[in-house]
């Protein structure tokens, strides 16, 4: 079996806060950031201006439009720095780019991209808060970029097309709440959404529930739907996994299906070979590489959550004091690439099939 070597973002970034600002959470400079973070007098991005744009295509020879979030790619590198970056960070700016390659580039073939860069929250901090304290702050400065940038997106880009929504980790986090706010708001908008991949996050019942505009994928085909997953090893260690809250849902990213039987690494269309540079290693011919039975796929209901029992948690595990062993966060889109290239191709072409 050839050994799969793959960087997801927030396993990037960890990598950095951790060798370089361990200490920051408990500086006391994160509570400051934080009393500053409030709604009122948010200093708006302007999406007309093409550097708060990662990616914004140059042809629209699409019938459909992918909009894209990048996940957490902004770490502290001293402990005074900003909870939330400046949407002219550096390192944001730079790194926004590596998952473009590996995450944005399985929806290339299918639609027109759009990917807008967005303030976001330092990834160690983030996932150390409870859950209702940083859902306060990701609706704040986040948030009100994304939703800024998207409907931006919609009045001056999309041109009435019909859209894909995807992201990943942070990325896929905002776009629960586009997804409940600007959706409910703007039914004629959210009547042309194919579908949303929301990869990386949760989706709960509970969501869903409060949310009764919004309904989740329960095939391959249906559109106007949420998928989401989140994948992790049988066996995962303490401290477990902080993007899964209880009450999620997932979805099998090879048959997707939510019913719990296996889908072997056979039936897998292929995972994603990434080099040491972070990049998708290519083949003869120039394209993304394609690595073979690799991962399976099983849909744990308890859990909520991908259960990818053929790969090697051991190999794969970077430690670190946010993510038990045998999660796979980094993961979710290299271990199912080619089945989300393909996914997303068939929902934009049963969209236009049924309208």
């Amino acid at each position: 079996m050839k050994k799969i070597s793959i960087f997801g973002l927030i396993v990037i970034t960890f990598i950095i806060s951790f060798s370089n600002n361990c200490r920051s959470q408990d500086s006391g400079s994160s509570d400051d950031t934080v009393s500053k973070t409030g709604v009122i007098n948010i200093v708006h991005t302007d999406y007309s201006k093409p550097e708060h744009w990662l990616f914004v295509p140059s042809t629209t020879d699409k019938e459909a439009d992918v909009f894209y979030l990048y996940p957490t790619v902004y770490g502290k590198t001293d402990k005074n720095d900003s909870n939330i970056c400046e949407i002219n960070n550096a390192d944001m700016l730079r790194n926004a780019k590596i998952p473009f390659r590996t995450q944005a580039t399985a929806f290339e073939s299918a639609g027109n991209i759009y990917a807008p860069y967005y303030r976001q929250v330092d990834a160690v901090y983030g996932l150390t808060l409870p859950l209702e304290k940083l859902s306060a702050i990701l609706e704040d400065r986040p948030y009100t970029d994304v939703r800024d940038a998207f409907d931006y997106y919609v009045k001056n880009y999309n041109k009435g097309r019909p859209f894909v929504l995807a992201g990943h980790s942070q990325g896929a986090n905002i776009l629960i709440y586009l997804l409940a706010d600007y959706m409910k708001a703007n039914p004629q908008v959210y009547a042309r959404m194919i579908a949303a991949y929301v990869i990386g996050y949760s989706v709960t019942e509970d969501y869903l529930s409060k949310n009764t505009h919004l309904k989740f994928a329960e095939g391959p085909d249906d559109t106007g739907v949420i998928v989401s997953y989140n994948t992790e090893a049988p066996v995962v260690s303490e401290p477990g996994n902080p993007v899964v809250i209880p009450g999620a849902i997932a979805i099998n990213p090879i048959t997707w299906t939510r019913e719990e039987t296996l889908a072997t690494a056979e039936e897998n269309s292929g995972s994603l070979e990434i080099g040491k540079d972070r990049s998708p290693l290519l083949d003869a011919n120039g394209n993304f590489a394609v690595i073979k039975n690799y991962a399976d796929a099983r849909v744990d209901k308890k859990r909520g959550v991908i259960i990818c029992s053929k790969v090697d948690a051991d190999k794969l595990y970077l430690k670190n004091p946010i993510f038990g062993k045998g999660v796979y966060h980094g993961y979710d889109y290299p271990f199912y690439y080619f089945n989300i290239k393909e996914n997303a191709a068939n929902r934009i072409h049963q969209y236009f099939k049924n309208k």
